[in-house]
């Protein structure tokens, strides 16, 4: 959800994460927001039940801002908006940041 407007969030990136557990579904996340500039909405699908807990982890660990479910179709949608100050993390590893 927007917290201004109180309208969903329009997603500007999808991640498809069905059927993958958390690690290679941040991995994957990590691939497709390479590069995306701050503000960015990511839809991402994920079908694993610990996505819940997982995604609002690694935004908090991250310095990205998770706004929640997002309206989907008959798949789990979870939405972080993308931070400037995000702080990044191992291609590999993504709870392990980069060493600066």
């Amino acid at each position: 959800m927007n917290p201004l407007s109180h309208e969903p969030a329009v997603p500007d990136i999808t991640v498809d994460g069905t059927g993958l557990l958390c690690v290679a579904l941040l991995m994957r996340l990590r691939k497709e927001i390479d590069g995306a500039e701050p503000g960015t909405v990511v839809h991402v699908v994920a079908t694993d039940p610990a996505a819940p807990l997982d995604l609002p982890a690694w935004c908090h660990m991250t310095g990205h801002h998770y706004l929640g479910p997002a309206p989907g179709d008959d798949r789990p949608v979870y939405a972080p908006r993308l931070s400037a100050n995000a702080r990044p993390t191992k291609a590999d590893a993504p709870w392990s940041p980069t060493d600066t």
